[in-house]
C-alpha cells in the first residue's frame, strides 16, 4: 500500500499485534485513535473529542502514511483537497485520511489481497432471459 512502507510495515504488525482482537475496520481505527468519542453531559450531545486511551505507536502508523501520501498526486491527495475545502484544518483532514486508510488496511488485510491502484472491475450483467 503506498505510504506504507517496510518501517511503517514493521510497525504496524508491532502496534496492532493480532488482528484477530479487532472486529472490523471501525475497531482498529478506534484503537489507533482515529475515532472521535462522545463527550456528552446531561442533555449536551454531539460533543465529540479524541479518545484518551488509544495506541499512539498505531496511531502514528496511521497518520505518517496519510502525510506522506498527500505530497503526491492521487487519489488520497484529492480526498485531502476535499476534506480541505469542506472547511477542515489540516490536522482534521489528515486524520480523516489516515481513519480511511485504516479502513483500506483492514479490506486489504482481510481479503489477503495485494493493494491496486486500479479499482475493482464490475462483472459484466448478463440479461436473464424469460
Amino acid at each position: 500500500m503506498p505510504g506504507i512502507g517496510p518501517v511503517l510495515g514493521a510497525e504496524f504488525v508491532v502496534a496492532a499485534g493480532d488482528l484477530s482482537a479487532y472486529a472490523d475496520a471501525g475497531h482498529l481505527a478506534s484503537a489507533a485513535g482515529l475515532m472521535p468519542v462522545p463527550r456528552d453531559l446531561g442533555r449536551r450531545t454531539g460533543n465529540l473529542h479524541r479518545p484518551k486511551r488509544y495506541s499512539r505507536r498505531l496511531r502514528r502508523v496511521f497518520y505518517m502514511s496519510a502525510q506522506t501520501n498527500i505530497i503526491r498526486e492521487g487519489p488520497n491527495r484529492d480526498f485531502y483537497l476535499k476534506k480541505r475545502a469542506e472547511g477542515l484544518k489540516h490536522v482534521q483532514a489528515v486524520i480523516a485520511l489516515a481513519r480511511r486508510r485504516a479502513s483500506v488496511l483492514w479490506a486489504l488485510l482481510r481479503d489477503n489481497q495485494v493493494f491496486t491502484s486500479a479499482p475493482p472491475t464490475q462483472p459484466a450483467s448478463v440479461p436473464r432471459s424469460s
